[in-house]
């Protein structure tokens, strides 16, 4: 039996890493992977000799220039060129060789700053992005137009999912630099080692953010991507193709200190310092879509910061310094 080879574009990230510990299950797939020194996706003849050269049969496309705030305030230019550069090399290379099913990857972050909540794919280009990301939202937007306008020219079934706020194996748990949930949970973890008294969180703690575990997203994204092209084209539009994952339910970021102190065991004091930005009051997606092509996560929030916390607590010496 043949194989059918898939080739995961940024494999060692936190979405990457777990598609591929899904994929490898599967004695029907064969897995075909690069790193970034092998292959330099910003370069668009490497891009093209791989492609040319390794018989692919599908693409998921998780590679791109992420970080937080500071990040991508003070490197604007580095992350629109960067990800305009990944994706659309990676598309067209992937046409040119005749590719037929590819996954991209997008962010939230794509939908304008005062959304109607919870956000609808149809709230895609309805008003002002958020200034401090617009450059990396800018360059997700395009990577969506140019899954679907090589879908409306040339007839191939190029698909793109929106996840909410992942969190998960591999997470980035920088100090300064994370998102919410592994910031809080070194944070907790720290001071309960040092058994300190309280813990501080930043803002309010009244915003309402909402979370998947990073194994759902890999699911939903095996699922969108094996779906036969007749029953998904009959449920998916061609225009506004892109597709929201997450669990349709938020909770406040009190809600969730109050919750990772107690996965953590931290017996201490939470304070909200309200002087600190709360951010968006509330960032959700509107999953009915997704929920319309057969799939709902599986692993509800508590049980995931307990996984991730016993991860992270396996892992921290890769990290300490980081």
């Amino acid at each position: 039996m043949k194989k059918t080879r898939i080739y995961v574009a940024g494999h060692q990230g936190m979405v990457g890493s777990a598609l591929i510990r899904q994929l490898q299950q599967r004695p029907e797939v064969e897995l075909v992977l690069r790193s970034r020194q092998e292959l330099n996706l910003n370069r668009q003849q490497e891009v093209e000799q791989f492609f040319q050269t390794e018989n692919i049969d599908q693409v998921y496309l998780a590679a791109a220039k992420v970080g937080g705030i500071h990040a991508n305030s003070t490197y604007p230019a580095d992350f629109i060129y960067e990800n305009l550069m990944i994706e659309s090399n990676i598309i067209h290379s992937a046409w040119q060789a005749g590719v037929q099913h590819l996954l991209f990857l997008g962010s939230s972050c794509i939908y304008p700053k005062f959304a109607k909540q919870p956000m609808a794919e149809s709230e895609l280009l309805q008003g002002e992005l958020e200034a401090t990301n617009e450059p990396y939202a800018i360059a997700k937007i395009a990577g969506i137009k140019l899954c679907e306008s090589y879908n409306r020219q040339y007839g191939t079934q190029y698909r793109s999912v929106m996840p909410t706020n992942l969190y998960g194996f591999n997470d980035n748990f920088h100090p300064e630099n994370s998102h919410v949930i592994p910031a809080l949970m070194r944070r907790f973890h720290e001071a309960t080692v040092a058994q300190e008294p309280q813990v501080t969180v930043w803002g309010s703690g009244t915003p309402l953010r909402e979370f998947l575990h990073v194994d759902d997203m890999a699911a939903a994204s095996i699922h969108v991507m094996e779906m036969a092209d007749a029953e998904y084209q009959a449920l998916v539009p061609q225009t506004q193709s892109h597709i929201n994952v997450g669990t349709g339910v938020d909770c406040s970021i009190a809600q969730l200190a109050q919750l990772m102190a107690e996965v953590v065991g931290f017996q201490g004091n939470i304070v909200f310092d309200a002087s600190k930005p709360d951010g968006t009051p509330r960032k959700l997606l509107d999953v009915s879509r997704l929920k319309s092509l057969g799939w709902e996560p599986q692993i509800a929030l508590p049980d995931g910061l307990k996984s991730t916390y016993a991860w992270f607590v396996d892992h921290q010496r890769d990290f300490r310094q980081s």
